[in-house]
């Protein structure tokens, strides 16, 4: 079992930049994906678990950035040039299989966070 704790969430003027952060009690796989009111959940990121490959989706390529600190267990959302369409509830997830396969898929991740809101004011 593996438990995810988001943080970083919040309000932010158009242009700006965030960080979310994900505790996970442990070292595995990870992703960030995003949900909008009346939206599907969206994938934004996702790293492996020794943090060598990276994967983004196509909406935020160039303007997001995943990392990950394996000392402290947390992987990071680095978020710059926020738009207003960046706004959703971001959910971090787990996934006990460390490949490249069907990475940007929710059904690929076993453990999800309770997520964390980004709002994006114009």
């Amino acid at each position: 079992q593996v438990q995810l704790v988001e943080s970083g969430g919040g309000l932010v003027q158009a242009g700006g930049s965030l960080r979310l952060s994900c505790v996970a009690s442990g070292r595995t796989f990870m992703g960030w994906f995003r949900q909008a009111p009346g939206k599907e959940r969206e994938f934004v990121a996702a790293i492996t678990r020794m943090g060598v490959t990276t994967y983004y989706g196509d909406s935020v390529k160039g303007r997001f950035t995943i990392s990950r600190d394996n000392a402290k267990n947390t992987v990071y959302l680095q978020m710059s040039a926020l738009k207003p369409e960046d706004t959703a509830v971001y959910y971090c997830a787990a996934s006990t299989e460390d490949s490249g396969i069907k990475v940007d898929t929710d059904s690929r991740y076993d453990y999800w966070g309770q997520g964390t809101q980004v709002t994006v004011s114009s």
